[in-house]
């Protein structure tokens, strides 16, 4: 009955989470407790049964030639990038176990496209995801767990089932011989056992209940007729017989319990008389030991004076040569910087230096070559016919304009001899 009450339903462990994560219209956000950071153990633990049931081992796994995750796989980090793919491939195969149809992502796909479309996906089935997407990235962490919970949760329903009150094996009770230490029971011992096996092994055991009423009963009747009773009656025969008959039913048979907290306790105080007899042989080798250490280190440390003592002068000098040294290292860093930018500089004017050879090489070139001059000859050449042709049309020019010249100094003449009519003319007239 115990056990039963504690069984924790898979659906009850979804509203506690649920609860946990302050899901519902209304709801108050509860204040994560100081066991919140191990909740996802549970998750985790929860999930991989769930996944067993939807037979992912033969759907998914062994098409896809994937290892099977451990119990706590997605609560830890190992590997984020493993983790990662492994949590896409799960949620992409839940969801269309959810039936729904959903791709199965890829290697080079885009982290941040799949974690989108898997958390509309599952706000689609009326779950809340109020966790930024980031969270996801990582492969593992109490978001993960949730995640794939809650998708598990759904497919699940998607094929039909449910969970039921778990159904208990009956034991059955081995006959064993008592052993003599478990012989002596008190009678408040006998009535606790009985008491919570009264209803299951009503046909084995005796009721005391009614056997100390039935003795209490005879001690009465007895007591009424003490006067009566003054010897006995009874044949010693006939009396060894029934007490051999009635000997088994007399007989009380206590299961052994490994869950019994008496046995632990018990088994509590077997360890610490071990404990504390195994201490008292191992306290003296420790206190030896400690001896020993204590000793050692104090001639480590008379040692150490003595050593210090004598290399004193030597540590000095070390000292006194590992000063110069930093000042050799100084000086050299410090030539070495006046070496370099004299490099610099030597590498300018190298450069000018190039340059100027160069401009000389061309000056020199051009001086020694004599196709300069043969262009010169050939100009004045050809200045010349150009200005003997130019002589020319000037030659033309003038002989032009100055018979332009004449022929209107003749025209303006025997246009005047022409205008000048002679006096006699007129007088005729």
């Amino acid at each position: 009955m115990a056990a039963a009450a504690a069984v924790v339903t898979p659906s009850g462990l979804e509203d506690e989470v649920s609860r946990s994560r302050g899901e519902g219209a209304g709801e108050v956000v509860v204040e994560r407790g100081p066991g919140a950071a191990y909740h996802m153990f549970v998750v985790m633990e929860d999930l991989v049964e769930k996944l067993k049931l939807l037979r992912y081992e033969e759907d998914l796994l062994r098409k896809n030639n994937l290892k099977p995750p451990s119990r706590h796989y997605f609560a830890l980090p190992t590997n984020p990038g493993e983790q990662f793919y492994m949590f896409c491939t799960l949620a992409a195969w839940l969801i269309n176990k959810a039936g729904r149809p959903f791709e199965q992502p890829q290697e080079y796909d885009d982290p941040n496209a799949i974690i989108s479309n898997i958390l509309s996906e599952l706000r689609s089935f009326g779950r809340t995801a109020d966790f930024p997407p980031s969270k996801l990235k990582s492969g593992y962490g109490e978001h993960v767990c949730y995640v794939l919970d809650c998708l598990a949760e759904e497919a699940l329903k998607y094929i039909g089932f449910t969970w039921k009150r778990p159904a208990y094996p009956v034991e059955e009770l081995d006959e064993e011989t008592v052993a003599e230490d478990d012989a002596e029971l008190t009678l408040n011992k006998v009535d606790e056992e009985f008491v919570e096996e009264e209803t299951d092994n009503e046909e084995n055991f005796i009721d005391l209940n009614v056997l100390k009423a039935q003795t209490y009963h005879l001690d009465m009747n007895e007591s009424a007729k003490q006067e009566d009773i003054l010897e006995s009656t009874t044949d010693a025969a006939e009396w060894s017989l029934e007490v051999e008959r009635v000997l088994p039913q007399l007989k009380v048979t206590i299961r052994t319990d490994n869950k019994d907290w008496r046995i632990h306790v018990d088994q509590m105080h077997q360890h610490r008389s071990g404990i504390e007899s195994a201490l008292k042989e191992t306290k003296g080798f420790l206190d030896r030991l400690h001896s020993e250490i204590s000793r050692t280190l104090e001639k480590i440390g008379s040692r150490e004076k003595y050593i210090n003592n004598q290399l004193e002068h030597l540590v000095q000098e070390y000292r006194a040569a590992q000063a110069q040294l930093s000042e050799a290292r100084e000086r050299y860093q410090q030539g070495n910087g006046g070496v370099t930018e004299r490099t610099r500089i030597l590498s300018e004017v190298t450069e000018e230096l190039e340059k100027v050879k160069q401009e000389m090489e061309e000056k020199g070139s051009s001086m020694t070559d004599g196709a300069p001059l043969v262009k010169i000859k050939q100009s004045l050449t050809k200045l010349k016919q150009e200005t003997v042709q130019m002589d020319i049309r000037i030659g033309v020019v003038e002989h032009t304009l100055l018979q332009s010249t004449l022929k209107e100094k003749s025209n303006m003449t025997r246009d005047m001899h022409a205008t000048i009519i002679p006096e006699s003319a007129v007088g005729s007239y």
